[in-house]
């Protein structure tokens, strides 16, 4: 490791030079500079902060949330809430500290490599300032990574940033002690996810979206699911809610909105989760000094390759704009690593089926179009929708005592392709890989009906899923919640 206060690189300021320079230690940054250096290149690897070596994932995004989702769902209903929530948060935290430490040394072993810690910011399109304190570094390099990700984004809400109850989804991870009464502003994946894994430790959860529902890019029946196990599980939903300002009174905080017919409501907490969205961390690196363009979210834009305006400098994972999955930033570094030492022909636009996972419990997974949107694009559909509670033949569900949910698939009725596949059920994240893989590589709807999976698992819900395949004209309903094979968006 390097830290800029270390005799052997500088007293106050001092200089040095790589092959690469990667600007922040998340997925896609380190496994391009670990490979890179493998290749022979001499590799700066800088971080802000010795608390995030190994990235967001790891360190305040996947890994913790899923952990304490884990210990949610398996603590002993022995142990009182508050009890096993200190205890899963001091057990995240162990796992999180081990998780920092072999990333750092995945890099710090390597003899072309120096982790540098410390703020960095363009000086030039080929120069870095790096600083910690009074001391300075400079870093000159022939390729650029700009791999700073995102940051929890609080809108311009009177009190919200100036209440000592607000908290965005890092600071509310830090804590051991959870809270009593959780008021979540947000109706998406973060805003959901930690709705639900609150509630499971028992605190009063408030969620409160401002959309006419919460999970807006997925169907009506699905979310209707959704919404029913969030609310059986504890979770209060208010939908069509504005929030208007939040103010500390006695000890917890008071949010004020306004509800779908306009009228002024309240709900306190003690805690109050913004789960907002996540901006683009661009601020303060001097993006200007390298002429690398920016846009109107402050995402650095790239090109198919992930080239920035600079030919030489490239961004990859969530400081990109682009979808805010770590795989999706380990694909990335595949890019840009074809594009260093390759033919230098894999692109964005290579990318197909990208599935992804809610982790509400049970999760809620998707890989490629929903019923609406593919309804949208006017081809003739055929539809699958199947409560879990009805597939007899899949007995996985009862066996982990959770049959909820529901699962949905969407076929071109001509080409048997498959189009989209929902599930909200019981290992949805892991079964949904499966398919994701099929749609990729051109297997159809039938091949899937008819593949031999291991019983008793999840994916052999597949064998039944696509054999309940209907003309999306067809209104039999087969008992899913929501509505029926009617037109979209209708109840």
């Amino acid at each position: 490791m390097t830290n800029l206060a270390d005799e052997s690189v500088t007293t106050r300021s001092a200089e040095l030079d790589v092959d690469l320079a990667v600007v922040g230690f998340g997925k896609g940054g380190k496994t391009l500079a670990a490979t890179m250096a493998r290749h022979g290149s001499r590799v700066a690897m800088i971080e802000q902060s010795d608390r995030m070596y190994g990235g967001t994932c790891i360190n305040i995004g996947c890994v913790p949330t899923k952990a304490l989702v884990h210990y949610a769902e398996n603590g002993s209903a022995d142990v009182p809430g508050p009890d096993r929530y200190r205890r899963a948060a001091e057990h995240t935290d162990a796992l999180t500290t081990l998780l920092r430490g072999k990333n750092f040394a995945m890099l710090d072993t390597l003899d072309t490599v120096t982790v540098i810690t410390g703020t960095a910011a363009f000086a030039d399109p080929h120069t870095l300032v790096v600083t910690a304190g009074d001391d300075t570094l400079r870093v000159t390099a022939r390729t650029i990574v700009v791999n700073t990700g995102a940051d929890p984004e609080l809108p311009p809400v009177p009190g919200l940033r100036e209440s000592e109850r607000v908290v965005t989804s890092t600071q509310l991870l830090a804590r051991t002690e959870r809270p009593d009464e959780l008021v979540v502003l947000g109706g998406g994946y973060v805003a959901v996810e930690f709705a639900s894994m609150h509630a499971a430790f028992g605190a009063r959860v408030t969620l409160l979206a401002r959309g006419p529902r919460i999970l807006r890019a997925e169907d009506d029946d699905v979310v209707a699911t959704a919404t029913e196990i969030l609310t059986d599980a504890g979770v209060t939903i208010r939908t069509g809610a504005t929030v208007t300002g939040v103010a500390d009174e006695d000890g917890v905080a008071v949010v004020s909105y306004t509800d779908q017919a306009g009228g002024p409501q309240t709900v306190r907490g003690d805690t109050v989760l913004a789960a907002l969205g996540r901006r683009p961390h661009t601020a303060g690196l001097g993006l200007d000094a390298a002429g690398i363009r920016t846009d109107a979210r402050g995402a650095v834009v790239v090109d198919e390759h992930l080239r920035t305006t600079q030919p030489h400098v490239y961004a990859v994972g969530d400081v990109n704009g682009g979808p805010q999955y770590t795989y999706v930033s380990l694909d990335d570094h595949r890019i840009v690593l074809d594009h260093l030492t390759g033919e230098g022909h894999r692109t964005t636009t290579d990318r197909r089926a990208v599935a992804s996972a809610l982790f509400m419990t049970p999760p809620l997974a998707r890989v490629g179009l929903t019923e609406a949107e593919a309804r949208a694009s006017g081809r003739p559909l055929l539809v699958a929708r199947r409560r879990v509670a009805d597939m007899a033949t899949v007995p996985r569900a009862r066996i982990v005592h959770d049959p909820r949910g529901v699962m949905k698939a969407v076929v071109d009725a001509e080409t048997d392709q498959i189009l989209g596949v929902t599930m909200l059920s019981h290992d949805a994240h892991e079964t949904i890989n499966t398919v994701a893989l099929a749609m990729r590589h051109g297997v159809t709807a039938g091949e899937l009906r008819d593949e031999i999976y291991t019983h008793p698992s999840m994916t052999e819900a597949l064998n039944d899923l696509f054999a309940n395949l209907r003309p999306v004209e067809d209104p039999v309903d087969d008992g899913a919640p929501g509505r029926s094979h009617g037109p979209a968006g209708t109840e």
